[in-house]
């Protein structure tokens, strides 16, 4: 899984300010951080499901009129380019208004058309209506670029098929990105249920709290932080790696000490860490994704006309040099453990649902979706099978995870570790900058009563943190220098729920929500009440029933997602505990994994 979140701005929800209507002149960029950052209007325990589905069906209705003249794939060498897409600017003078109810006459319905139905504080609905849409301005091709940017990260890839074999791999490969996909459709469903104007999806984590509440939330939010913390863990111990095989030189001389090399990349990372608007990485992290492209192409050809790094993979794993072997299914002498380190590391190829939210969040037309989703996912699933069929293929069972760093010729290898630095220092910094921002929001804020990150005191409060992130991410990293077992855990405890345990479930609980609401029930927008004729089981239990076997369905992909994540787990540790007691790698050692 690779990390671009290029473009990201600083800029603070138009929403949330009293200058609502200059904003709907504004240009803006896809802001992950606005998702972050959200004001607590989208936690409200007292708006009620039924709300949040009326709102959202008036915001589709008013997206059907939008042109997508020019906004498919051609805005793509925008994006490409790093450029600003240019908002339409809409007309501020002409009211936006919620659509009628069916308990509304047409008389009724013409005259709420005349004025916004209700008003937020200060400013009024067709103002924030306005000011909503300034935020929106990704199109699919855009999504379809970030996207695959995101994910897109094959390194792992030829080592997965070491454990797997050609067969079992392809196929499991294959299974994942449908189901990748699959959730994705998922979550893009309940995304256009509950996604409204003026009550925004934002993240993932408010999809869980507007179909089962705060607790739900909660847990979404604690493994979010967890993955951005590990994934900075997994970018020191992988860049580390870099530094080491780096400072041996070309004659294979004394290396630098392993634990220095992780020190040198940590403090590194919390010095560049130290940029708090993710605007500022732009262009660079643009960059990092082509130097990403460069070196899986660099990397296919070097293994094609080259041995092996027989020394780093004798280091890590123990295996003796030796003739090549690949094998049509599963290796000889491998256990099932092996076999779900190897599958877990597909669980971590495809780990990009995390985000889906937040792009669905900053479309123009969130229906489009779909479009991005599919492509992105066909393009990942074909880069990722071509990779590892050729390097695991020439390689064998001495490819390396990450594959770069299994190539021989010094020179070469040096070329893959300096482009990883920067892309992994770049991909560092923003999983740190996320991850700081996620907890202070939910934790910081929420129980700490800290002041608004924008202000002076926040500020200072950050700058703080973000060494404490980091030295903390140095300790597990050194203490666990194993990436491809560490990456099988994060993949399990965490990415493996975002992409393929929680969509199905969200599904069941929006199905059953919405399709337990009767004919005579509802929200009426006219009195701001629901109307409800029975609650609890019985409830959810009739609105099960409507879509019996799509909801089945999920039960099933659900048990089977989380069976999958409790082996994953289980099968991580256990190796991480074993190849202490069989290999070379200690914690806190100078010896590195690469040898």
């Amino acid at each position: 899984m690779a990390t671009s979140l290029a473009t990201v701005a600083d800029a603070r929800d138009p929403r949330l300010s009293k200058e609502a209507r200059e904003t709907t002149q504004q240009p803006t960029d896809v802001q992950i951080e606005q998702s972050i950052l959200h004001a607590d209007y989208g936690h409200d325990p007292n708006v009620s499901f039924e709300e949040y589905l009326y709102y959202a069906n008036w915001t589709r209705d008013y997206e059907k009129t939008l042109s997508t003249k020019g906004r498919g794939m051609s805005s793509l060498l925008s994006v490409l380019s790093g450029k600003k897409q240019e908002v339409v600017t809409l007309d501020a003078q002409a009211p936006v208004t919620a659509p009628a109810v069916q308990a509304q006459t047409e008389k009724d319905s013409k005259e709420s058309a005349a004025a916004p139905p209700d008003t937020f504080g200060i400013i009024s609905d067709y103002e924030w209506h306005h000011a909503s849409r300034a935020a929106r301005t990704a199109t699919w091709g855009a999504v379809f670029y970030l996207i695959t940017t995101d994910i897109l990260g094959p390194f792992s890839v030829p080592w997965a098929f070491t454990q797997l074999g050609y067969g079992p791999g392809i196929s499991l490969y294959f299974v994942f990105a449908a189901m990748a996909g699959f959730s994705g459709v998922l979550l893009w469903w309940q995304f256009l249920g509950l996604d409204s104007d003026k009550y925004p999806v934002k993240n993932y984590g408010d999809l869980g709290f507007r179909i089962y509440g705060n607790w739900f939330r909660y847990i979404i939010n604690i493994l979010q932080s967890g993955q951005f913390f590990l994934g900075v863990t997994l970018l020191i111990v992988t860049n580390g790696q870099s530094l080491s095989q780096l400072s041996q030189g070309p004659h294979g001389s004394k290396a630098l000490c392993f634990t220095a090399c992780l020190i040198i990349f940590t403090v590194a990372g919390f010095i560049v860490g130290q940029i708090r608007t993710m605007q500022k990485f732009g262009y660079i992290a643009n960059l990092s994704v082509w130097m990403n492209v460069f070196v899986i192409l660099m990397t296919m050809g070097i293994v094609a006309n080259s041995s092996p790094n027989y020394e780093a993979v004798y280091a890590s794993f123990q295996i003796p040099k030796g003739p090549i072997k690949t094998s049509a299914g599963a290796p000889a002498g491998l256990t099932f453990i092996d076999n779900i380190n190897g599958l877990m590391q597909a669980v971590y190829s495809y780990g990009g649902a995390t985000m889906f939210c937040e792009l669905m969040a900053e479309m123009r037309r969130p229906w489009d979706f779909w479009k991005g989703l599919i492509v992105a996912d066909t393009f990942i699933f074909v880069c990722y099978i071509v990779f590892g069929l050729v390097v695991y293929s020439e390689q064998g069972q001495f490819a390396y995870n990450p594959a770069y760093q299994g190539i021989n010729p010094y020179a070469w290898q040096t070329v893959g570790n300096v482009f990883a630095i920067i892309t992994g220092l770049i991909a560092a910094c923003l999983y740190g900058n996320i991850g700081i921002k996620v907890l202070y929001a939910n934790v910081g804020r929420s129980v700490f009563k800290f002041p608004a990150l924008e202000s002076r005191v926040g500020k200072w409060i950050f700058v703080a943190l973000v060494p404490v992130y980091w030295g903390l991410a140095f300790i597990i990293a050194a203490a666990v220098p194993q990436v491809s077992y560490l990456s099988a855990f994060v993949g399990a405890a965490m990415i493996l729920q975002f992409s393929y345990t929680f969509p199905p479930i969200l599904a069941i609980g929006f199905n059953c929500l919405k399709d337990a609401i009767g004919p005579d029930e509802g929200f009426d927008p006219t009195t701001g009440r629901v109307v409800r004729h029975d609650e609890g089981l019985k409830r959810w239990m009739r609105g099960y029933k409507k879509q019996f076997l799509v909801n089945s369905f999920n039960v099933v992909y659900f048990l089977g997602a989380a069976t999958t994540a409790i082996l994953g787990i289980y099968a991580s540790i256990y190796s991480m505990h074993q190849q202490y007691a069989d290999a070379n790698i200690k914690p806190f050692s100078c010896d590195s994994p690469t040898g």
